[in-house]
C-alpha cells in the first residue's frame, strides 16, 4: 500500500456506507500526470474514495457506488447479492477492474477504470455478463453514482453547456451557484425537439468548481450519443448525483441473453486546476488524443475548407454544381459538399437523373479533376414511399418491420424526411451498413454527411431486440415532420440503436480509409463525446447567420476541439467589404463551410474571400487544429463586442478574433489575452490595419490587454500574436 492510500485508510476517510458494505480491500490508486483516483473494493460494493488533481486538494467520496439490486430471471424478480471476487480483479498504475459476482442470477459485474492518456480525465465503465443459461432482464445500472463531502460554507459553481440544435439557446453557457438545496438535471440524446420554454439538451458534461480564489474543481462527461442524463444535488455536507442512461421515461429494463454482456455508457471524470478555459484546454487535448480518429488528425488539411450546395437548397442541379465547383477551385476551397436535393426520393438514395443526368459519381469525378474532395448529404436511416429498385420502401414488409412505428393512413414523406428505421434490428443495421458502403464506393465519396433523425429514440415494435413499450404510458405523435414514439422502453431503444450506429460508422472508416464523416442531425443535436469518437466533425447549429455561428461556437468550444465544430456561412447582408469579412470570419473559428453559391459574389468579394481562405489554410488552420483556446470576450449578443483567442505555447504564436456587433458604440474594446509568457515580448499584427503593429510584454497583454478599434458596426479584426526571440 502506498503512502497516500495508507493516509486515506488511517485518517477515517472510508465512508460508513462502504464499511457497511463489507470489509474493504486496500485502496487502489489509478491515474496519470493530471489525475489520481483512489478506489476501494468492499465485499459487496466498490467506492471512489477520492479524486485529486496534482496541484489541488482532493474531492473525498462519502459512499459506495450503487450496483443494481435485483434482476428478472425467467419472469421471476430476484434480489442480487454481489460478492467481490479478488482473484478475478486486476489493478495497476493506469487501470483497475474490480469484479463482483452473483451466483443466483449467474451474473458477473466488472467495475472498471482506465487512464487512457498521460494527461486528462480517467474513464469508467460497468460491464455485466450473463454467465447462465437463462434470459435476464436488468434494471437501470447508472454508469456512476458520485457523492463528495463538501464543507457547508464552501462556495461552489456549476458550468454546463447547451447544444446548438436548430438555433442557439438564449444562454448556452450556464454558470450557476450551487448552494444547499440545489438540484439540477441535464439530458442528452440523438435528436432533441424541445417545446418553447423547455430546457435545452446539454452536451453531456458538467464542471463543478470552487467559486473563490481557489479555482480547483472536478468534471465529468459521457461518451455516448443515446439517451443519457446527469443529475447533481447539494444537501448539507454532500454533493451527489448520477451519470448514465436516462431513467425517464421508465422504468428502464434491458434484455441480457445468455453469454451476452451489457455495458453502461463510458463516463470520464477528472479534477481540474485553474479556470474554465484551463479545464477546457486539458479536455480538448484529451478528446483529440483518445476519442478522435488518429488518421484524420494526421491530415494537415484538416479541417477541410468546404463549399456546400445548400445555398441553392433542393433546387441544386448538375449544371449549377459544376459552376459552384469551378468557382470553388478559383477561390481556394478544398471540398465541394453536395447537400440534399440530389436523390430520387427519401429512402431512395440514387441520383435524380432529371437534375443530375450523368449521376453522382460523374459529379464527384468533376470535383476531383478540379482538385476538390467530394462530400455528400444522405439521411440514410429514413424510409419513404419510392418503388424504385434499391429504395427503402415502407410498403416492403421487411422494411415496414424495421420502422419505429407504423405510418398513419395516407402518409407521405416530407421533402427530405421520412420514417426512421430502428438500427437496433440486426437486419436493419446490416442494410444500412451495406447501403452506406455502396454510396461511398459507387459515388466516389470523400466525406459522408448524415442528417435528419438517424438514431431511433423510441419504437413501438414488440419483436425488436429492445424492451417492449408499456401501452398505457406510450405517446405517438408527429413533430418536426417526423413520427415519434415515447414510452418506458425509449432509453433501451436508443441504447441498441446507438450501438448499431457506432458499428456502421466504424465499418465505413475501416472499409474506406481517409473517409471523413460529418454528423449533422438537423443541426447540432448529436454534439457529444460519443459522436466525437465516431465522426470527424459536427454541424453545431442549424441557423447560419454570423451571430448564431459565433454563439454556438462559443458554447461548444468550451469542451470539444474547435476543428470539429462546423458552422455554415449563409448569405447575409454585406453592404461593405468589412461586413463581408465579418460574415466569413464568424464561421472561420473552427471547421469552415460556406453555404452560398459563390458565383453570386462581386469581384471585390471574390478577392476578399480568396485572401481570407488562403490565410485560413496557411495560418489559422494550424492554430485551430492544436492550439489552446481562450474565451477572452463575453458570449456574443450581436450588439457589442466578443472575441476568441488561440495560442500555441509550443510555437509562441496565436491569433485574436475580434468582433464588433451592430451597436456602433463603443468603438473600442480591450481584450486581455491568455497563455502568454509574462516576461516575453510579443509582436502584434493587425491583419486589416485597424492599428499599427506593436510590441508588448506578455504581462501587459494579459493584465491590461490589447485595444482593438472597430468604429464600423458588424466588423471584425484578426490580431496575430508572435513572440520575439
Amino acid at each position: 500500500m502506498n503512502r497516500l492510500a495508507w493516509i486515506c485508510l488511517m485518517s477515517g476517510l472510508l465512508p460508513a456506507r462502504l464499511m457497511a458494505a463489507g470489509a474493504p480491500s486496500a485502496p487502489t490508486i489509478v491515474g496519470n500526470a493530471d489525475n489520481r483516483i483512489a478506489l476501494q473494493s468492499g465485499t459487496s460494493a466498490p467506492a471512489v474514495l477520492w479524486l485529486a488533481h496534482a496541484r489541488q486538494p482532493a474531492w473525498h467520496g462519502v459512499g459506495a457506488d450503487a450496483l443494481i439490486e435485483h434482476a428478472t430471471v425467467d419472469g421471476d424478480r430476484i434480489a442480487l447479492h454481489w460478492q467481490w471476487d479478488p482473484a478475478a480483479s486486476r489493478h495497476g498504475k493506469h487501470s483497475a477492474s474490480f469484479v463482483y459476482a452473483d451466483r443466483s442470477a449467474g451474473l458477473r459485474l466488472y467495475w472498471e477504470w482506465r487512464a487512457a492518456a498521460q494527461h486528462g480525465p480517467i474513464e469508467h465503465v460497468i460491464r455485466i455478463e450473463n454467465l447462465g443459461r437463462h434470459e435476464v432482464w436488468l434494471p437501470l445500472q447508472s454508469s456512476l453514482h458520485f457523492a463528495w463531502q463538501v464543507p457547508p460554507a464552501q462556495a461552489l459553481q456549476q458550468l454546463w453547456i447547451d447544444k446548438g440544435a436548430g438555433e442557439p439557446p438564449p444562454v448556452g453557457t450556464h454558470l450557476a451557484s450551487v448552494t444547499d438545496g440545489y438540484h439540477w438535471r441535464g439530458e442528452s440524446s440523438t435528436f432533441a425537439h424541445p417545446q418553447k420554454g423547455e430546457p435545452r439538451e446539454i452536451i453531456p458534461w458538467l464542471l463543478l468548481r470552487n467559486a473563490g480564489a481557489n479555482a480547483g474543481g472536478w468534471y465529468a462527461g459521457v461518451e455516448f450519443s443515446g439517451r443519457v442524463a446527469m443529475t447533481l444535488a447539494r444537501h448539507g455536507e454532500t454533493l451527489d448525483g448520477t451519470i448514465g442512461l436516462n431513467p425517464e421515461p421508465g422504468p428502464f429494463r434491458t434484455r441480457l441473453l445468455p453469454g451476452a454482456t451489457f455495458a453502461t455508457p463510458t463516463v470520464f471524470v477528472g479534477a481540474s486546476n485553474g479556470d474554465v478555459d484551463d479545464t477546457g484546454n486539458t479536455l480538448r487535448r484529451w478528446v483529440r488524443q483518445v476519442l478522435n480518429d488518429p488518421a484524420t488528425l494526421r491530415n494537415p488539411d484538416y479541417p477541410v475548407v468546404t463549399v456546400n450546395s445548400w445555398g441553392s437548397a433542393m433546387a441544386i442541379t448538375e449544371a449549377r454544381a459544376h459552376r459552384m465547383i469551378d468557382d470553388a477551385q478559383r477561390l481556394g476551397f478544398e471540398m465541394f459538399h453536395l447537400d440534399a436535393g440530389w436523390f430520387r426520393a427519401v429512402g431512395d438514395w440514387h441520383a435524380n437523373l432529371e437534375k443530375f443526368p450523368h449521376g453522382v459519381a460523374a459529379l464527384s469525378d468533376y470535383a476531383h479533376r478540379h482538385g476538390l474532395k467530394f462530400g455528400l448529404w444522405v439521411d440514410w436511416a429514413q424510409a419513404g414511399t419510392s418503388k424504385e429498385k434499391g429504395a427503402l420502401d415502407i410498403a416492403d414488409p421487411r422494411v415496414r418491420d424495421w420502422l419505429v412505428t407504423d405510418p398513419p393512413p395516407g402518409w407521405k414523406p416530407a421533402e427530405f424526411k421520412g420514417i426512421t428505421i430502428d438500427l437496433g434490428v440486426p437486419a436493419a443495421q446490416a442494410w444500412a451498413t451495406t447501403e452506406t458502403n455502396r454510396i461511398v464506393r459507387d459515388y466516389h465519396v470523400d466525406m459522408l454527411e448524415h442528417d435528419g433523425y438517424v438514431v431511433a429514440q423510441g419504437c413501438d415494435r414488440s419483436d425488436h431486440p429492445h424492451a417492449p413499450i408499456v401501452p398505457a404510458h406510450t405517446r405517438r405523435y408527429s413533430d418536426d415532420e417526423f413520427l415519434w414514439v415515447d414510452s418506458a422502453n425509449s432509453t433501451d431503444v436508443s441504447l441498441h440503436a446507438t450501438r448499431a450506429y457506432y458499428a456502421i460508422q466504424n465499418t465505413l472508416r475501416r472499409r474506406h480509409p481517409g473517409l471523413l464523416l460529418e454528423i449533422c442531425n438537423d443541426g447540432g443535436r448529436m454534439v457529444d463525446f460519443g459522436s466525437a469518437a465516431h465522426g470527424d466533425y459536427f454541424s453545431i447549429v442549424d441557423s447560419y447567420d454570423p451571430l448564431s455561428n459565433r454563439q454556438a461556437f462559443y458554447d461548444a468550444s468550451h469542451v470539444l476541439p474547435p476543428a470539429m465544430l462546423e458552422t455554415y456561412v449563409f448569405a447575409w447582408p454585406t453592404p461593405r467589404i468589412e461586413n463581408f469579412r465579418y460574415m466569413l470570419r464568424s464561421g472561420m473559428m473552427g471547421w469552415f463551410t460556406v453555404m452560398i453559391d459563390t458565383n453570386s459574389w462581386t469581384v471585390q468579394q471574390h478577392a476578399a474571400a480568396a485572401r481570407e481562405i488562403a490565410f485560413y489554410k496557411s495560418t489559422l488552420r494550424p492554430l485551430i487544429r492544436s492550439a489552446d483556446l481562450y474565451h477572452v470576450g463575453p458570449r456574443p449578443d450581436g450588439k457589442g463586442w466578443d472575441g476568441t483567442e488561440y495560442f500555441d505555447a509550443a510555437g509562441d504564436k496565436g491569433v485574436l478574433y475580434a468582433f464588433h456587433g451592430s451597436v456602433a458604440a463603443p468603438a473600442d474594446f480591450r481584450f486581455r489575452l491568455r497563455g502568454l509568457r509574462r516576461d516575453g515580448r510579443y509582436r502584434l499584427h493587425f491583419r486589416d490595419d485597424s492599428a499599427s503593429d506593436r510590441v508588448m510584454r506578455g504581462s501587459e497583454l494579459m493584465q491590461t490587454g490589447v485595444a482593438v478599434s472597430l468604429p464600423l458596426a458588424n466588423s471584425s479584426e484578426l490580431v496575430m500574436i508572435e513572440r520575439l526571440q
